[in-house]
């Protein structure tokens, strides 16, 4: 798949997608697509069909999904019969909050005599909002119900939901009650979070390096620290945690009383125009080291 068809298929999802592999091997088959999630990392299986769907494309779905234990299954068709619909609809209903499935039609949009582009049109997809909903009150059935955790997820559901208002080009992952909210940065390896700290009363905006390479892209990027200061507009923290695996850069603000909710309106605009601002200023440089960590000019 062209990369431009990736990201149009990736903003009908709301998922960043970033393509692993073309005509998986899953045992004797082979699976279409296979994507990786630049959000939260897990493996994105994209089925195609040309035509009507059929039970022989919802079987192989299934199969290539246990096969290669991906979490997101996305079925694309010319045309989907309300059999099918509704089966994928169920699936999403009965299925851990971790698993998700996605049905599409596609349509060819031609202006003129431009090249044909595709359109995805979503005619399943699970329900976020239930999902969310039962996700919170099991992981706050299993945490103690601190005043913390309330707060917690209070904050980054009104969050995700100013970031949509607000037509934000950072997408974040499902409000949880814990201290931090990960986003895509366009790469795996690398995510951003935005930050809540209660006890030092200050919220922040971080770029997290995640796998064994971590070092090595933190140095490659301080090596370019004046000129990602000078784009971002102030000074950052570099944390290179030599005690651990990840390295991360980030800029904070103090004195933030986050019991105090009518702040919050002030402090969502803050963080999410210091995310925006690391978005525009890491994710091209990110995207700029080629496999072997070489920066490409």
């Amino acid at each position: 798949m062209q990369e431009d068809n990736l990201k149009i298929l990736g903003d009908a999802l709301g998922i960043e997608l970033e393509l692993e592999a073309q005509e998986k091997n899953v045992g004797p088959f082979r699976a279409d697509l296979l994507c990786r999630s630049l959000d939260d990392d897990p493996l994105v299986l994209i089925e195609n069909q040309l035509a009507k769907t059929d039970h022989t494309h919802l079987g192989q779905l299934l199969t290539y999904a246990a096969g290669l234990q991906s979490v997101t299954s996305v079925w694309m068709a010319a045309t989907f019969t309300e059999d099918h619909r509704a089966v994928l609809d169920w699936l999403n209903q009965v299925t851990s909050d971790s698993v998700r499935f996605f049905g599409l039609e596609i349509e060819l949009w031609q202006i003129d005599d431009s090249v044909p582009a595709p359109k995805f049109n979503l005619v399943s997809k699970p329900n976020d909002w239930s999902r969310q909903v039962r996700q919170a009150a099991r992981q706050m059935d299993d945490q103690p119900a601190t005043e913390g955790k309330a707060l917690q997820l209070r904050f980054w559901t009104t969050f995700a939901n100013f970031l949509k208002e607000q037509k934000s080009s950072v997408r974040p992952q499902n409000p949880r009650p814990q201290h931090w909210m990960t986003f895509g940065i366009g790469r795996s390896g690398f995510i951003m979070h935005g930050l809540l700290n209660t006890r030092e009363d200050r919220i922040g905006v971080e770029v997290a390096m995640t796998d064994l390479d971590a070092k090595m892209f933190f140095s490659a990027l301080q090596d370019q620290r004046e000129s990602i200061e000078e784009a971002f507009g102030a000074p950052l923290e570099w944390l290179e945690l030599p005690e651990k695996k990840q390295a991360r850069i980030a800029f904070y603000k103090t004195n933030c009383d986050l019991y105090a909710e009518d702040r919050w309106p002030e402090y969502m605009t803050w963080m999410r125009e210091r995310l925006e601002r690391l978005d525009k200023v890491f994710r091209q440089r990110i995207n700029g080291f080629g496999k072997n960590h070489e920066k490409v000019l």
